[in-house]
């Protein structure tokens, strides 16, 4: 039974993760500091005899030291989110996007841990004009989260040549699900819209609405991970010559835009509630730092991990809208 050890395992992503892992029969570490996760995420784990809760910090350097002693693989999910706060926070923003990532990197293989997999982000495209989005044509990033998220593919490309790791980032694009916080101002558009719509309230959209994202149901995360964490090196990595590090787009494939996602969201909503269907969204500017489009390829994914996304966003909306609405009362 392998014991595998998720960073951020109380946020969003990382909870998910965990609650995967478990069912399919592995030990689970969670570390986490508990800034923007919560411990409601992990609670129907905690009496679990396969999950340990470590209360940290990846900035702590003996943190990640406790953290990894047990682990036989790391899925990477910690970090401080959202471009918006990076503008606003850049230096707390590089402290744990970077210096907390070199910690539980280095941490992996001072305890000799061979598979690292880290959550990369669509944000590193920043610029590029081409659509879909190919993971070796990158542009400048444009905040400086998407500037700690390269710095993470720079740092993970040097440990894979120096320290011989298997080292495989996993770019997402705009993930949403259940245990997603709609809360503060830093929250994703998905949960933010949706509860606002259930309060009879109106989504606001910075921008005109065109901007467009491929918009990725938490499920489709979950099986990128867990195909990077079992595949055998010589399928990820076929040339051991050549680096240990690979990058692999995690998204369904499509695009929409932000009136689209009202519209659809509208309508699932309104299967609880049909009054939400008359509600319309308010405009604001647009958010500084911004991408206007995003869309993923997601062929390499399939090409080499196997990678066969089962939710399309409509189907991950009516999932999701029907979990919020269930689980109103926890925000």
């Amino acid at each position: 039974m392998k014991t595998i050890l998720v960073t951020g395992g109380a946020g969003f992503i990382g909870s998910n993760l965990c609650d995967k892992l478990l069912n399919e029969g592995y030990k689970v570490i969670c570390l986490d500091n508990l800034i923007t996760g919560s411990r409601n995420n992990i609670e129907p784990f905690i009496s679990n005899p396969n999950f340990t809760f470590i209360n940290g910090d990846i900035c702590n350097y003996k943190d990640c030291e406790i953290a990894v002693r047990d682990a036989d693989c790391i899925l990477h999910q910690a970090a401080l989110g959202s471009v918006p706060r990076s503008i606003e926070k850049p230096i707390l923003t590089t402290n744990i996007n970077v210096l907390g990532f070199v910690n539980i990197l280095f941490a992996a293989k001072e305890a000799k841990i061979k598979r690292f997999i880290y959550a990369a982000s669509s944000s590193t495209y920043g610029d590029h004009p081409d659509l879909p989005k190919v993971e070796d044509k990158i542009g400048n990033p444009l905040s400086p989260y998407a500037i700690t998220k390269y710095t993470n593919e720079l740092y993970a490309e040097n440990f894979s040549k120096i320290y011989n790791m298997e080292l495989i980032g996993l770019r997402y694009f705009n993930v949403f699900g259940k245990n997603q916080s709609p809360n503060g101002a830093y929250a994703a558009v998905i949960p933010k819209f949706i509860i606002r719509l259930i309060n009879h309230q109106s989504p606001i959209i910075n921008g005109d609405g065109s901007f467009s994202r491929d918009f990725t149901y938490i499920d489709n995360v979950i099986q990128a991970n867990l195909l990077a964490l079992e595949l055998g090196a010589e399928k990820i990595f076929n040339n051991s010559k050549k680096s240990l590090h690979q990058i692999f787009n995690v998204a369904f494939g499509e695009s929409t835009n932000l009136n689209e996602l009202v519209i659809v969201l509208k309508n699932n909503l309104s299967k609880f509630d049909k009054h939400i269907l008359d509600i319309e969204p308010m405009y604001a500017p647009a958010k500084e730092g911004d991408v206007p489009h995003s869309l993923a390829s997601i062929e390499k994914a399939k090409r080499i991990l196997g990678y066969q996304p089962k939710f399309s966003l409509e189907k991950g909306l009516k999932v999701a809208c029907e979990w919020y609405y269930n689980h109103y009362d926890k925000f």
